[in-house]
């Protein structure tokens, strides 16, 4: 039987016997397949959700198209279900197959559907609430959080999120310090109490940081930009802010600042002026409008003004504009000049330097030769030597592409090849990816060891960033067992693609041992795999954790634009519609953060309700 099809000449009763010999044969196939996979990992750490997994990459091992297409055409259940307990999905086929082609066949005593089918979802279920505590009232939705600064103040808002929704917080240790993380834990604690709803505390190991550079500054100077109406006629005046305490001002204006004497503050009044020549040679004169605190006025100007940094005033009252007389003289403060602004054009050259060395633009001469391409460092400057010609590398977050052409001595350079038709704006401090190139870091930085020690006394779970490898977790475990906290969840960020060709050693070398979660990272993930790829691949580390009883958190994007901006958008609810197959969904901090979870929440009822995993649950529809 090739062509998949039963037709009028077969024997329903010999397909079903042909299927049946084919699953007995196969079920024995992947016994052998999973059992020599199980051989490198420590027996006495096995577990049913190890066996499972083995049995699961086992089966996937072999191309099972046509025998899908056979079961169902035959009224069975296929086997695209089979993750969470593979040879009870097995089981239960055979006993059907053989008492429908067996009339003598007696069953016996052990029923494989009570046994296993829901015994696998139990784990699951029992892993998931262990990892992440129960759920809120009428909801099997878990929602994580990752906390701003801002919650370790805010403790109305942090009252707020778990009202909502929130079920666990994730706390970025890339960001802020010990003291602050106290702080948003007590707040957490706090809301805990007053709320009843329980909220588990995930840590996040800051990783490897690799981001761009410092990047030169440009001239201190400052454009005073006023708006003009489309005559050239100026309508509004440009403003900006004199301060005598530029790092703690309690104002909340969006305006630039610029210090000034304390000498000069005591003698600005409502209605006084500031004459200075502004670096285009232009007499300009500074208004004092009001006082914004004790620190601060709020200074404008009618016309467009460059000043610079540590020029020349002299105070003048309205009579005195336009004469030789002044009430005073002072020095402006020093403030400093913008980042250089580095841009990349398709096909422009980047040279990729050590960390010390500041970013600039490229260099031309006059006739438009380039002298010298745009370069920006690098914060683990060692990462450049182990770069090859032809590797790839991606600059914040995708937003720009490049191939390495050259390596020297003085740094890499690549190719742009994705940005942009208008190019792309270089910063500081985004992140660098290097899709292809073996790093070969160590798994734990010196900042995550020493965060570790914090973790370990105020988290319910560590976030282990970047691991790659199972060596990677025994080093994490490790240093776990050193502080006698062996028993901590850890959750893999699973975020480069070593990471995804390892994740089934990850996980059967570590289940049985810790509990254990996995988060998919998506934006790490679309830069190292591709965006097509990623689509693909999400849905196999899914069917992987399932299969072994591991909740996964869906990370990165979800709702973002609720988040940050309060607008809703029609693909990101199909993408959190989606998100319901995995345990825990996560979302980013933004101003519209509460409106997010209870949209998320919502939506994860919703779809419960019509879907578990792959399962579709047929709910009634509503017409």
């Amino acid at each position: 039987m090739t062509s998949g099809h039963i037709t009028a000449y077969d024997s329903y009763g010999d397909v079903l016997k042909q299927i049946l010999i084919e699953l007995i044969e196969l079920r024995e196939a992947i016994e052998t397949h999973a059992n020599q996979r199980l051989q490198k990992y420590q027996v006495s750490f096995f577990t049913k959700s190890t066996y499972n997994l083995a049995h699961y990459l086992a089966m996937r091992q072999f191309d099972l198209r046509h025998l899908q297409d056979r079961l169902a055409q035959v009224g069975l259940s296929s086997l695209g279900r089979a993750e969470s307990s593979v040879f009870s999905t097995f089981d239960a086929l055979i006993e059907v197959l053989k008492r429908a082609t067996d009339k003598s066949y007696k069953p016996g005593e052990m029923n494989p559907i009570e046994y296993g089918l829901n015994r696998g979802q139990q784990l699951l279920e029992q892993h998931t609430i262990e990892l992440f505590g129960p759920y809120h009232d009428h909801s099997k939705a878990h929602v994580m959080v990752t906390l701003g600064t801002e919650s370790s103040w805010n403790y109305v808002l942090v009252n707020a999120l778990l009202i909502k929704g929130m079920t666990c917080a994730r706390i970025n240790c890339a960001h802020d310090d010990p003291s602050i993380w106290q702080k948003m834990i007590n707040n957490i604690r706090r809301a805990e109490t007053e709320t009843g709803h329980s909220c588990r505390i995930l840590m996040d190991l800051a990783g490897h940081k690799i981001r761009t550079g410092a990047i030169a500054l440009a001239p201190a100077i400052h454009h005073i930009k006023v708006k003009k109406d489309c005559a050239g006629k100026v309508v509004a005046s440009g403003y900006l802010i004199l301060t005598i305490d530029p790092e703690n001002s309690p104002t909340d204006i969006s305006l630039f600042r610029i210090p000034i004497s304390k000498e000069l503050h005591k003698k600005l009044a409502p209605g006084l002026f500031l004459g200075f020549i502004d670096n285009q040679q232009k007499q300009r004169y500074l208004k004092v409008e009001r006082a914004l605190s004790g620190t601060d006025w709020l200074i404008s100007c009618e016309k467009p003004a460059y000043i610079q940094s540590g020029c020349k005033l002299e105070l003048l009252s309205s009579e005195q504009l336009g004469s030789e007389k002044s009430l005073d003289k002072f020095t402006l403060g020093n403030f400093n000049g913008d980042p250089l602004d580095i841009r990349a054009m398709k096909n422009d050259l980047i040279l990729l330097t050590p960390e010390h060395i500041e970013g600039r633009p490229a260099e031309y001469s006059d006739s438009g030769t380039l002298i010298r391409p745009a370069h920006i460092g690098c914060t683990l400057s060692l990462v450049i030597a182990k770069l090859a010609v032809g590797q790839p590398v991606w600059i914040d977050d995708g937003k720009l592409g490049a191939v390495v052409e050259n390596v020297t001595d003085q740094g890499a350079l690549l190719r742009v090849t994705v940005a942009k038709p208008d190019g792309v704006r270089i910063q500081s401090d985004k992140g660098i990816n290097f899709p292809e190139t073996d790093l070969a870091l160590p798994a734990l930085s010196e900042k995550d060891l020493i965060d570790l020690d914090f973790i370990c006394v105020h988290a319910d779970m560590v976030g282990f960033s970047f691991v790659e490898s199972l060596d990677d977790m025994e080093c994490l475990m490790t240093e776990l067992t050193k502080r006698n906290v062996s028993e901590l969840p850890i959750i893999a960020k699973i975020e480069t693609n070593r990471a995804v060709k390892n994740l089934p050693d990850i996980i059967l070398g570590t289940i049985g041992r810790r509990n254990l979660g996995v988060m998919i990272a998506r934006g790490d993930l679309a830069i190292e795999l591709g965006s097509a790829r990623l689509a693909e691949i999400q849905e196999e580390m899914l069917w992987l954790c399932e299969a072994a009883h591991v909740p996964v958190i869906w990370a990165t994007q979800v709702l973002e634009s609720i988040a940050k901006k309060g607008v809703r958008s029609r693909p990101e609810f199909t993408d959190a519609a989606m998100a319901v197959r995995a345990e825990c969904v996560m979302l980013n901090k933004g101003p519209y953060i509460l409106d997010a979870i209870e949209a998320l929440v919502n939506v994860m009822i919703r779809m419960h309700e019509h879907q578990r995993k792959k399962f579709s649950r047929l709910r009634a529809l509503q017409w």
